[in-house]
């Protein structure tokens, strides 16, 4: 590369650097830096869609069990048939349910959307209420692309590379979540079933240093592992147990 860069004009050069820093609709990665710009158009997201990672479809619902010292902490991920306009797209609004102690902690309402031209998933933000004791106690982490200064992030990539790094979350201050694809080929046993073929991830963010979590994405299935909870129940939301 640097032999074929050292000839080209200096404007191409320019361009060739800042395409570095983004990802085309493709999705292939120019660089192994963090990307947080998409060069991708509006026009071409859903509000419903699957890629092999995940699954933006109304009624699908994922409850994942595990143990945070002492306490049995629960997270139920329901895609609603609700629908939120954010930043020109419209997204589709997932919740998450969050209980500790088989007391509810967190409860979040998530804004995807699916991305016809390359598959991925995208990140619009987030409303969030933290609970105490049954009350309301705070909004940590709410954020909204559009809205002071903060812009939509990409998810999970329709064509995942192993080494890229995204961002998912790009809300200065209050949330840049960001991921790295460590595994194509990972393997997890939960409760539900053995899982082959997973996306591992290693989440961080610049907001929380030394922090890292490692979240798994089974194919056809979605999130499979995070952090210490395992899946233990997929399928629709009226339906319960779980699938084989």
């Amino acid at each position: 590369m640097k032999n074929v860069l050292r000839f080209l004009p200096l404007a191409l050069v320019l361009v060739a650097l800042v395409a570095g820093r983004s990802m085309a609709s493709g999705q292939t990665f120019a660089q192994k830096g963090w990307v947080d710009t998409f060069a991708v158009d509006k026009k071409d997201f859903v509000s419903a869609g699957s890629n092999t990672f995940f699954r933006l479809e109304p009624g699908y619902r994922l409850k994942l069990e595990g143990r945070e010292g002492l306490r049995r902490v629960t997270l139920v991920i329901t895609v609603l048939e609700e629908t939120r306009l954010v930043d020109g797209v419209e997204t589709r609004v997932v919740e998450e349910r969050e209980s500790k102690g088989g007391r509810l902690a967190e409860v979040s309402r998530n804004f995807f959307a699916f991305n016809t031209a390359d598959q991925g998933v995208y990140y619009f933000g987030e409303e969030v209420d933290i609970y105490r004791d049954g009350k309301v106690v705070g909004h940590e982490g709410a954020w909204e692309s559009g809205k002071d200064g903060a812009r939509f992030g990409l998810m999970i990539p329709g064509r995942p590379e192993i080494q890229a790094r995204f961002y998912q979350e790009i809300a200065p201050g209050v949330a840049m979540d960001r991921s790295e694809i460590i595994s194509l080929d990972a393997s997890l046993k939960t409760p539900a079933r053995e899982f082959k073929g997973c996306l591992r991830v290693a989440e961080t963010s610049p907001l929380e240093s030394g922090a890292k979590e490692y979240k798994l994405y089974a194919p056809g299935i979605g999130l499979v592992k995070d952090a210490s909870l395992r899946l233990v129940e997929h399928g629709r939301a009226e339906e319960s147990g779980p699938k084989k």
